[in-house]
């Protein structure tokens, strides 16, 4: 269960669905997600609502007798929000909002709207509200007047809120004045990063909350914030490090996470020059996290979208303190072994085994295996120098002394 702070949380419900492509188990899975998005963003859900379907309801996304269940719960309980765990499409929002005479939140809203809460710099608010305007510019009949009811809280932040009778044309204005902000602000980062000089660039990736700004501030020995909560810092942080007598930049990126709203990607994707530009890749994992795997993939398709699949990268498997297998009792002979009754040492027999050194297994906050995961990133960060500056050979020795 959930830690709750002493502030007043939002009561809201989740409605998620399974479909053919979707079963039960991965149902759960994103709804967990779901349930840490909302309590990111200071929500806190109190029932989850689930219907088997072959596709989503056109009209209202789930059928008529199972919104009728969530309609009474909702009038019955006092809940102000109701999030989807997909997105949603104008005409859906207009009809479920117009039966449940509540909030309605999709996935992506809620995204938007912890992106919109995080966002520290003016680069980032430009970045997330171009994302809101285009993610609005569809939703915009109907959706003013439900603004105008309620105000505030959950997917209420940013634009909106402060501009109800906004039309399409104003939006449209606006959205082309951000994307040109954003251009000249793309353009001073490019210069910037230029003159960052030679040095070797590594670029810490990998999906929300594994721990990537923890093991910046371990080995940066700097303060990057980090929290466990998702989306915990969206702004680009470089500090130079330096290991042994090697310098060399390193990034740490926003997190990725499984159906990242594409208005995101997109006015993102300058963010994410840090790693386009980066010579080496820290992709790193939360090894406690039952569905670690499925992280990887999605970060990797995302890598795919921005052309960095064919960079050197190295697995960082990290909170192995945290990490707990499941045990099956050695008279229990109807119980078949799976993947989450792996020990770490059963898991680096794995798939894993195929990365040979470039997967490396630390806890961040705990500073476990630290010395190792500095000296290979030292390897790979000489290998890097050395080949595109041969005369600095003699400069670092092949093993780093600490």
């Amino acid at each position: 269960m959930l830690e709750r702070e002493k502030i007043a949380y939002e009561k809201t419900v989740l409605i998620g669905i399974i479909t053919k492509n979707q079963d039960e188990e991965k149902l759960e899975e994103f709804l967990d997600e779901l349930e840490f998005l909302t309590y990111t963003a200071g929500g806190e859900v109190v029932k989850r609502f689930t219907q088997k379907m072959d596709m989503p309801n056109s009209k209202t996304f789930i059928g008529s007798g199972k919104m009728e269940d969530v309609r009474i719960y909702v009038e019955q309980h006092d809940i102000g929000t109701v999030i989807f765990d997909d997105e949603l499409s104008p005409g859906q929002l207009r009809n479920i909002e117009r039966i449940l005479k509540a909030k309605i939140i999709d996935r992506t809203n809620l995204i938007l709207d912890i992106f919109a809460q995080r966002a520290q710099t003016s680069y980032a608010r430009t970045q997330v509200e171009l994302a809101q305007y285009q993610y609005l510019l569809p939703r915009l009949t109907g959706l003013w007047t439900h603004l105008e009811r309620q105000r505030g809280g959950i997917g209420m932040r940013g634009p909106g809120e402060t501009e109800i009778e906004t039309d399409r044309r104003i939006v449209r204005d606006r959205i082309s004045l951000l994307k040109k902000k954003l251009l000249t602000i793309d353009k001073q980062m490019a210069t910037q990063r230029g003159n960052r000089g030679k040095l070797v660039r590594v670029a810490l990736v990998g999906y929300t909350n594994v721990g990537k700004s923890t093991l910046m501030n371990v080995i940066a020995k700097s303060e990057v914030f980090a929290e466990n909560k998702l989306f915990a810092t969206l702004d680009t942080t470089v500090r130079k490090v330096v290991i042994g007598n090697l310098p060399f930049l390193l990034s740490d990126t926003v997190g990725f996470i499984r159906k990242l709203p594409t208005q995101l990607v997109e006015s993102f994707k300058s963010t994410l020059d840090e790693v386009r530009e980066a010579d080496l890749l820290l992709h790193v994992v939360d090894i406690s996290h039952p569905q670690f795997e499925d992280h990887i993939e999605s970060v990797n398709r995302i890598l795919k979208e921005i052309d960095c699949t064919d960079k050197p990268t190295i697995m960082v498997f990290n909170k192995i303190d945290a990490y707990q297998h499941e045990t099956i009792d050695e008279d229990d002979l109807t119980t078949e072994k799976t993947k989450a009754h792996y020990t770490l040492e059963e898991w680096k027999q794995t798939w894993m085994s195929r990365i040979g050194d470039n997967a490396l297994f630390i806890s961040a906050i705990k500073k476990e295996n630290i010395d190792d995961f500095r000296k290979r990133v030292y390897k790979e960060t000489r290998n890097i120098h050395v080949t595109r500056f041969p005369y600095n050979n003699f400069l670092y020795p092949e093993i780093v002394e600490e």
